[in-house]
């Protein structure tokens, strides 16, 4: 899963000297289509993309590691274990998250968003019309927390957690009434529901969360590189192609 090198590092590069000609090692959990995926032709994506083009700023070449656990935020153990370099998985950028890693500067603006099978529930337009009802989500998702203030609330019944890859299960479920609505960022559910006509997305912007890659604590050197990377693709308009590529509506640059 390894991509060619270019055959020029870009000024980026200085940032980082020690590790030139190795792959740079991406942590991600898949699938979570459209960050990350594996397609016909291999591994596909917004965050492989972007890593693609960053790596290969920095003179070095692309190398996706996949993360399997059931519990997204299991995914930081690997920074500090060395399975992969840094971590480019739709992740959003949370205080928790920033204790047990370094994030560089955000690549996108995203939100959580509601899917309901609209057969079943065709009044539910979003978490004012969940009383009652079970949210789903992945375990460690950002949107667990979300909806678990609504279970306190008294704004919905309960949630049900499930396992990050199965999130198509949780999508199934919403038919067979496993659970009634599931919550997930705008750009993934926009994705998922393409081929599932009896879901839809009734609501999006429910949060406003920035993204972002982030690497072990104390890895200044390769921030640094990811940061001035990344900036180079902010100014030459790369970024924002990318995102309106891959994650249209759902996401947009930072401000």
């Amino acid at each position: 899963m390894t991509s060619p090198s270019p055959a020029t590092a870009s000024p980026a590069a200085a940032a980082e000297t020690t590790k030139d000609a190795a792959a740079l090692k991406v942590g991600a959990a898949l699938p979570d289509p459209p960050f990350e995926f594996v397609g016909q032709d291999g591994p596909a994506g917004f965050d492989v993309a972007l890593m693609q083009r960053i790596a290969g700023k920095l003179g070095r070449t692309w190398q996706l590691v996949r993360y399997d656990g059931a519990d997204f935020n299991g995914i930081f153990a690997g920074l500090d274990s060395g399975a992969y370099d840094c971590i480019a998985s739709g992740t959003t950028i949370t205080p928790g998250r920033a204790e047990r890693a370094d994030f560089c500067a955000p690549y996108a603006l995203s939100g959580q968003s509601l899917v309901v099978d609209a057969t079943r529930h065709p009044r539910v337009r979003g978490v004012d019309d969940l009383e009652g009802l079970v949210i789903g989500v992945q375990h460690g998702n950002t949107s667990e927390p979300v909806a678990d203030k609504l279970v306190a609330e008294h704004r919905a019944a309960r949630v049900r957690v499930y396992a990050y890859h199965a999130i198509e299960q949780a999508l199934d479920d919403l038919s067979s009434g496993g659970c009634d609505a599931f919550m997930k960022l705008a750009p993934v559910t926009a994705w998922l529901v393409r081929n599932r006509p009896r879901l839809k997305v009734v609501q999006v912007g429910i949060t406003t969360e920035q993204l972002g890659i982030c690497v072990r604590t104390g890895n200044t050197a390769l921030r640094a590189a990811i940061d001035n990377a990344q900036a180079e693709l902010v100014a030459d308009g790369t970024l924002a192609t990318l995102i309106a590529q891959w994650l249209g509506g759902g996401a947009r640059p930072p401000n």
